[in-house]
């Protein structure tokens, strides 16, 4: 990315600082509040998007540099100096501990080193930097060629992504939500490790599928599209501003299969014992395998993964409930830390006979460059005796 002087950047970054860090707002609700303000051209909203996830991600470095009194003004004047290699910045940041020239905080380090032991250092560092920006193909509407060269003819570049057939990576500047071919609802933003945890559930047109933790609808939209907008498919949250804006996007992307359900109780769940065929547990988690793109969550407290373990094991045991006998469900989340992961699905198998595990996969973003998500492929062969 090609840079203004910083001069125009730092008024919005500073603001949008204060709020995340000052009065403890979510990074994209901040940054949301201060545009909707500003009004900033598109390309200088784009460079202050990428300051604000530069700064945030390494934060613990630079207020270190910037000195134990430094303000936040201070520190984001230190931040420019390192990007622009000022002085003896480069020294100075190379005699910081790695785990903080990571921007990695010290509960944060503990706890990777406690779960992923001597491969923590290279996820840390891969947490550390920009996230690429990945689009998944609406098939319903498309196909990745035909919205290559549409994207082009607007002036955004991108390249297909090995070993992810629905995925184009976005190479170049531009306002990509503004493009002709958004509006037509020819494409989602969503990691392409995303894409390939809504690809390990073997949906059929046809199917009656279950996504209980649909959240805004990124691996829902992708199912219906693998559906061919043919069948049942069933959002639920326990949020309705969510499903609300799972259905509007559903209208854009022509995914017509698409029925939304507000988690309102237990009953919810109850009432659709049986009914899946294919069932989606994307669980709340501590996010450890996005941290670069939510970069905000690492000063705030530490993570309460007890209290998460405890909530991704109720999900697990109740929702299955759902599916049919013959039925298959994937587990995931977007977390890289085993004991949220394949040590949710042992407690689960071991309580839980009526279930066989078919597969598994970890998605590292140090091996692959996409965000960090686990996915257990299981299937019910049984009633629970």
């Amino acid at each position: 990315m090609s840079f203004v002087h910083h001069e125009a950047t730092s008024p919005l970054l500073y603001a949008i600082l204060q709020l995340v860090l000052q009065q403890d707002q979510q990074l994209e609700r901040a940054m949301a509040q201060v545009f909707a303000a500003a009004r900033p051209a598109v390309g200088l909203q784009s460079q202050v998007v990428w300051h604000c996830g530069a700064f945030l991600r390494k934060l613990n470095a630079y207020q270190q540099l910037a000195g134990a009194e430094a303000s936040l003004a201070d520190t984001v004047a230190l931040y420019f100096a390192v990007q622009q290699d000022a002085g003896d910045i480069t020294q100075r940041w190379q005699q910081l501990p790695p785990a903080m020239q990571d921007g990695c905080p010290d509960w944060l380090d503990q706890l990777g080193q406690a779960e992923l032991g001597s491969g923590w250092p290279a996820e840390r560092a891969a947490l550390a930097q920009a996230a690429p920006r990945f689009v998944r193909v609406n098939s319903l509407k498309t196909n990745r060629d035909a919205l290559q060269r549409a994207l082009a003819q607007a002036g955004i570049q991108s390249k297909t992504v090995d070993g992810v057939d629905s995925a184009l990576e976005i190479t170049s500047d531009g306002a990509l939500f503004q493009t002709e071919p958004f509006k037509l609802g020819w494409f989602e933003q969503q990691d392409a490790g995303s894409q390939l945890i809504a690809a390990a559930l073997p949906v059929m047109p046809g199917s009656r599928v279950i996504d209980a933790c649909a959240g805004a609808g990124g691996k829902t939209l992708a199912l219906a599209a693998r559906m061919q907008a043919k069948g049942r498919l069933l959002a639920m949250d326990v949020e309705q501003w969510k499903l609300d804006n799972l259905q509007q996007r559903a209208n854009r992307a022509g995914a017509a299969n698409i029925e939304t359900r507000l988690i309102s109780s237990s009953k919810t769940i109850k009432r659709l014992a049986g009914k899946a065929d294919f069932l989606l547990l994307d669980v709340p988690c501590s996010g450890s395998g996005v941290l670069r793109r939510n970069p905000d969550a690492k000063w705030r407290s530490p993570m309460r993964l007890a209290e998460l373990r405890v909530l991704q094991q109720d999900i697990l045991q109740r929702y299955s409930k759902m599916l049919c006998v013959g039925g298959e469900l994937v587990y995931a989340t977007c977390s890289i830390f085993p004991s949220e992961n394949r040590g949710q699905i042992d407690a689960f198998l071991a309580s839980r006979p009526d279930f066989q595990l078919l597969s598994e996969q970890h998605i590292s973003p140090a091996a692959t460059g996409f965000d960090g998500f686990y996915a257990a492929h299981l299937r019910r062969i049984s009633e629970l005796s």
